[in-house]
């Protein structure tokens, strides 16, 4: 059963610093990290996508309308003037790397909420059988090995109208606790915190956007409706204790560029 993804690709990106390119777009092994984070759905079959533009959306529209050209061999067939025009004719090479993909680009506006820009483009959305009433929303800064099917599973066995994968974290500091003397009785390097975090990978029922319709609001997603959600009794946490990393800092991008040129922690396909 195929799922319609959510990608939410339309913040400024402020904590990467004065960059050109887009945060999303950021090159991870030769692809945008987008496209590694579309790849992961994909691999369990969700292959329609809804992307929410913002910032230079721009960028994320020519990468896609240049997609094939720019992903593939190409044989560009040129002074072709009886044909097409006298425009070039392009024939693709080679075998695709993933399943077909439907890729609807949406401008949810610059300052937009990520509530609001759920808004803006439910009419994408739909609710027919053929995706069983329900979405996905993803950030397109964050990849994990997450086994989609069992969140799916997870989400199906609760019955409420959403779930939150929930991801834990290293800290970034040693950890150190001390006795009324101030004897060392614990000295630990960058612990693992007890502490549940939004690691993105969400699934909704369609229900949850007349939720949205009726407190509307331009608002931070997580600021606005999660609270909600979970004061109905309408919010689960899926726990996901595999890889998971965003991408929010320069030092988070050298962080995930290493570790796909090691071992590609979030390769699902």
């Amino acid at each position: 059963m195929s799922i319609p993804v959510v990608i939410m690709c339309g913040g400024q990106g402020t904590r990467m610093g004065n960059t050109l390119t887009k945060k999303e777009l950021v090159d991870i092994g030769g692809r945008p990290l987008l496209w590694h984070v579309m790849r992961i759905f994909s691999a369990y079959g969700h292959n329609r996508f809804i992307l929410a533009l913002g910032h230079q959306g721009d960028q994320v529209r020519r990468y896609f309308l240049e997609y094939e050209a720019m992903s593939r061999d190409v044989t560009i067939h040129l002074a072709n003037g009886d044909n097409d025009n006298g425009r070039p004719h392009l024939t693709y090479q080679g075998a695709y790397e993933h399943p077909p993909w439907e890729v609807t680009l949406v401008d949810t506006g610059l300052e937009t909420g990520r509530g609001a820009r759920l808004v803006k483009l439910a009419d994408y959305l739909g609710d027919g059988p053929a995706a069983g009433g329900r979405f996905f929303v993803a950030y397109g800064e964050a990849v994990a090995n997450i086994d989609l099917a069992a969140l799916l599973a997870f989400h199906e066995a609760h019955g409420a109208l959403a779930t939150v994968t929930g991801v834990q974290r290293h800290s970034q500091y040693g950890l150190i606790e001390a006795d009324a003397d101030g004897r060392v009785t614990l000295f630990e390097e960058k612990p693992l915190l007890p502490h549940w975090v939004n690691g993105g990978f969400m699934l909704f029922e369609t229900a949850v956007l007349d939720i949205l319709r009726q407190n509307y609001r331009e608002d931070l997603f997580e600021t606005d409706i999660m609270p909600l959600l979970m004061a109905q009794g309408q919010l689960r946490l899926y726990q996901h204790h595999g890889y998971w990393q965003s991408m929010k800092t320069l030092q988070d991008y050298i962080t995930l560029k290493e570790a796909w040129q090691t071992n590609q922690p979030w390769r699902v396909w």
